[in-house]
């Protein structure tokens, strides 16, 4: 056996001759693009293969570009395209398959077909995007108003995994010594478990959405390709309606997932997150002792007031009296002068009105009385004229029976005495009625 054994190295030789055949040379491959990243002008990468219905990656090859075509590769491509190269890009790359004994095989890329500028994953970004969009739900959590201090936080992370101990550290000991209640719920946050794993831990806070002020949901660092299942329609809808403010902190400051577009908030890491639920409780600290400030301050301000005014008040204390006297009494002497002079100056041209009246009221007295006399010497020439002396100088006569004046026959009886009143004495006589007969 030990004959027929052969070295690591040699089997490593043996590897790389195999893989160094014309046909694995120059080879146009598709691929998608993932964890991209530049070091010393080198750029590294993932190259992947998904499959189309489960987006579960099927094939994953480490890619390179060697600085000294890297440059050129990617003015090429960003020439063509109007982007660099980054993960998510579906691409045609062509390159050779190369075997390192310390860092196992890799694809070496010599150029880049920049007709192919979009990859699989970023297309299908942009499909669920303007679908949320369409349907009214991209701007559904965005709009929800937070607590002044969000305090209550529900967190959707791994167990144990460490960007959920950074959030933790960050939070609960931080400079200001702000107190968070935070709970975890559980949820699988790499894999294909990962949306239904996910939507379980939002089921779990709904049911008890009056206990919390915001959920966040975090995921520490790693290759671009793992947080695939946050471009997923139904993981996207959940969080967009949610009934409470979420904050995405998923990956890196580079990685975007469609979570990112619908959450409330989106931060860059698990840490900051954290960061920033301190700073809204350092606002509102910040706040909270503005107004503190300001009611002491008017509360000294008042006391140092009445502090003066009492002061004052115990230093006039004992004058105050005689001098309220001394006021009153000038007062009152003003008073009385004025009143004198007001007295003299109204009742002066009363008095001249009075006299004016008096004489007023004597001419018109004079006046009245005679008229008065006109009128009734006008009346006693009327009476004498229309008098019974007047009447029987005129020639007319007056006969009376019993002091009554006759107006008729009929009212004198036979045989009636009855005086005849005329200018210059009277008459009596007696009634004598004579009988008329008529013919037959």
């Amino acid at each position: 056996m030990m004959d027929r054994a052969i070295t690591l190295q040699q089997l490593n030789r043996r590897v790389a001759k195999a893989l160094s055949e014309p046909f694995l040379q120059s080879v146009w491959v598709v691929a998608e693009l993932s964890d991209v990243r530049v070091n010393h002008g080198h750029c590294y990468m993932e190259l992947l293969e998904k499959n189309p219905d489960t987006g579960a990656v099927d094939a994953r090859m480490r890619g390179v570009i060697w600085a000294s075509t890297f440059m050129r590769v990617n003015a090429d491509f960003h020439a063509a395209t109007g982007q660099s190269l980054r993960s998510g890009l579906k691409v045609m790359v062509c390159g050779s398959v190369s075997y390192h004994s310390a860092y196992g095989m890799s694809f070496v890329v010599s150029a880049i077909d920049p007709s192919y500028t979009m990859g699989e994953s970023e297309r299908r970004r942009r499909e669920i995007i303007a679908r949320l969009k369409a349907e009214g739900m991209l701007e559904l959590n965005k709009s929800l108003e937070w607590p002044v201090v969000p305090q209550r936080v529900a967190v959707i992370s791994a167990p144990g995994a460490a960007g959920y101990g950074d959030f933790r550290h960050q939070l609960c000991l931080n400079p200001s010594r702000l107190r968070f209640s935070v709970k975890l719920f559980p949820a699988v946050m790499q894999g294909d478990r990962t949306v239904p794993s996910v939507i379980s831990a939002l089921e779990e806070i709904a049911a008890e959405v009056d206990d919390w002020d915001c959920v966040v949901i975090i995921r520490g660092g790693g290759a671009t390709s793992e947080l695939q299942a946050f471009d997923h329609y139904d993981l996207a809808a959940n969080v967009a309606q949610f009934p409470l403010p979420v904050i995405i902190g998923i990956g890196h400051e580079r990685d975007v997932t469609v979570l990112d577009y619908v959450a409330n908030m989106r931060v860059k890491t698990p840490t900051a997150a954290a960061e920033w639920l301190v700073a809204r409780g350092d606002e509102a600290l910040e706040s909270l002792r503005r107004v503190a400030a300001d009611i002491l301050q008017s509360a000294t301000d008042r006391i140092s007031g009445c502090k003066t005014q009492l002061a004052y008040m115990e230093s006039t204390l004992g004058i105050a009296p005689e001098a309220a006297v001394d006021r009153a009494r000038a007062a009152m002497q003003q008073a009385v002068v004025t009143l004198a002079g007001t007295g003299a100056r109204r009742i002066s041209p009363q008095l001249s009105r009075l006299d004016h009246v008096m004489e007023s009221v004597a001419l018109a007295g004079r006046t009245a009385t005679a008229r008065e006399r006109e009128r009734l010497a006008a009346r006693e020439q009327l009476i004498a004229t229309l008098s019974p002396q007047a009447t029987l100088r005129r020639g007319y006569s007056i006969t009376t029976y019993h002091g009554c004046s006759v107006r008729s026959a009929a009212d004198l009886p036979e045989g009636a005495e009855m005086v005849t009143l005329l200018a210059d004495g009277e008459v009596t006589s007696t009634v004598v009625k004579h009988s008329t007969h008529k013919n037959q």
